[in-house]
């Protein structure tokens, strides 16, 4: 067998691995209680959910904390069913020899937590919720919040309200906080958070919930297990998470024999006066993932500082009116064009975006300037992209831009809000934030939780750009290169705020672009890990 043979044999059975995983759904909270419906529908009772749930929150606990055990735990237990789920946690762990206080607040209300209440009052000490705080003062290295699930909203009052201001005193102390599914007070769609439980460690059940993704100070480090969940025919439950696994399968290897054709050939268009880094971050954010070749088209005046920055880059001017300049420039050597990176905004920069995407038909993304200069007009960037693989990455403020949705409605629907610009401009949407929800014509979905706030910073996106290009490039399928691509440079970002002296300890400050464009080589080849079962996913805390 040839060594190209050996690679393509490798990538089918990655993506066949892949496709045998479950998928990580990322879910409302209306989505979640549509699955948890459709499981139960289907003949899975009720509380078997709730003991795989807290079953596995219980290992997860063992597993992250075991050295505290010793110590204790205290569990507070809300009326409802994610209350439910902490009398499974206490019951599996004083099993075992642990010493459990359980704090009641309120009646247990449903019949699936009052049978597992019964079950575990035996082999725990159970005090009334209302006398927590000093139960919490006193004792436990672990305390777990099983206050309120996913259908919660609003300020927590009262009871509740007093055991989470308690928890976070026991934690300023020293212990450890263990939410189950969501930290109390976290809003499950929108991380909403006010008066709310921060968390060291969210065991969520059977999807990551919304909310989370964007409460991840909240959360602290999120592992997602697999309670046998059905998501199939919940309304809208398309969205995927972009896990390690997910990229590994579906970015293709590079071949034993390939060469800079086969690797494909970028341009990237930008760079007016004053702002030739753009494009060179790009450039180089290219060259780390991969691509063969890179043109960089620059304004007549940045031409020796790109030739002189970038030796390995191939560089030439914006082209003029004539076709011939056009054709070599770009469209007679291009496999995929960038452009819009420190392109300007000025009313010769959308005739040159216009003009580039008249010529070029091949792949395209499309990033800052070039979605600027066409504000309020996103029907006519549609018209120029439409019958071509295309990418449109903008943040919330360029995306408000092109789109007329103002940036709070934006940031507040953030997971749907992608649907209708990705149709109206024939483009998958790369929607930056915290979370990174990638939206392709059809209406599929995916997030990208990848990363840290090393990357909110100027030129982050121009490296971005240069990852989603060349994926683009090599893979032909622009929503699954825009997912890749956030994923990888969330992933940089990562490993670069965990290279210092203490590797487990991830920082911000002090991290800048240089350091994260030198990760991105680092992530292609870092081992993925395949989680133990039922851990479908973890992501590591976000740190303030």
């Amino acid at each position: 067998m040839t060594d190209a043979a050996v690679h393509g044999t490798r990538a089918a059975a990655d993506e066949a691995a892949a496709s045998r995983w479950p998928v990580v759904p990322v879910v409302s909270a209306k989505q979640s209680a549509a699955g948890d419906s459709a499981t139960i529908s289907a003949g899975t009772p009720s509380r078997a959910l709730m003991q795989r749930a807290g079953a596995a929150a219980a290992a997860e606990i063992a597993r992250a904390y075991g050295e505290r055990l010793h110590r204790g735990v205290h569990i507070c237990c809300g009326p409802g069913n994610n209350g439910g789920d902490g009398w499974v946690v206490a019951r599996a762990l004083a099993t075992t020899g642990v010493s459990v206080t359980v704090s009641a607040t309120g009646e247990t209300r449903t019949g699936d937590a009052r049978a597992e209440r019964a079950l575990a009052e035996p082999h725990v000490r159970v005090i009334p919720g209302t006398d927590a705080p000093d139960a919490l003062a006193l004792h436990a290295g672990i305390v777990v919040d099983a206050l309120l699930g996913t259908g919660a909203s609003g300020e927590p009052r009262g009871a509740v309200g007093a055991a989470i201001q308690a928890m976070a005193d026991r934690r300023a102390q020293g212990a450890v906080v263990v939410a189950l599914d969501v930290p109390s007070g976290v809003n499950a769609d929108s991380g909403a958070a006010t008066l709310a439980v921060r968390a060291d460690l969210t065991t969520t059940f059977g999807g990551m919930k919304r909310g989370l993704l964007v409460a991840r100070g909240h959360a602290g480090r999120i592992v997602v297990v697999d309670i046998g969940l059905s998501h199939d025919g919940a309304d809208g439950a398309g969205a995927q998470l972009v896990t390690a696994r997910w990229v590994h399968a579906h970015v293709p290897p590079i071949a034993a024999d390939a060469n800079k054709g086969t690797r494909r050939k970028l341009v990237i268009v930008g760079g007016h006066t004053g702002m030739a880094g753009a494009a060179m971050l790009a450039a180089r954010a290219a060259m780390r993932s991969g691509i063969g070749m890179v043109r960089l088209i620059v304004a007549r005046d940045n031409l020796p500082i790109v030739q002189t920055a970038l030796p390995e880059a191939l560089a030439g001017v914006w082209p003029g009116e004539g076709a011939q300049d056009m054709d070599d420039a770009i469209t007679a050597w291009a496999d995929t064009v960038l452009i819009g990176p420190g392109l300007g905004h000025g009313p010769d920069s959308r005739r040159l975006v216009e003009r580039v995407l008249r010529a070029w038909r091949g792949p395209v993304v499309v990033d800052a300037d070039a979605l600027n200069v066409f504000a309020g007009d996103a029907a006519a960037l549609g018209a120029l992209l439409q019958g071509r693989p295309a990418l449109l990455t903008p943040h919330p403020v360029e995306f408000s831009r092109l789109s007329g949705v103002g940036v709070s409605d934006v940031l507040a629907q953030r997971f749907e809000v992608g649907a209708a610009l990705a149709a109206h401009t024939h483009a998958a949407v790369l929607l930056k934030g915290v979370p990174t929800v990638i939206t392709g014509t059809d209406g599929q979905s995916f997030v990208s939780a990848a990363g840290t706030p090393a990357l909110a910073t100027a030129g982050s996106g121009d490296l971005l750009g240069g990852i989603a290009a060349t994926l683009l490039a090599q893979m032909g399928d622009a929503p699954a290169a825009g997912a890749c691509a956030a994923w990888v440079h969330g992933r940089a970002a990562e490993l670069a705020a965990c290279a210092g002296p203490e590797p487990e300890r991830a920082e911000t400050r002090g991290i800048t672009l240089v350091d994260i464009e030198h990760a991105i080589s680092r992530v292609w080849s870092e081992p993925v890990a395949q989680p133990a079962y039922p851990v479908l996913a973890e992501l590591s805390a976000i740190t303030p």
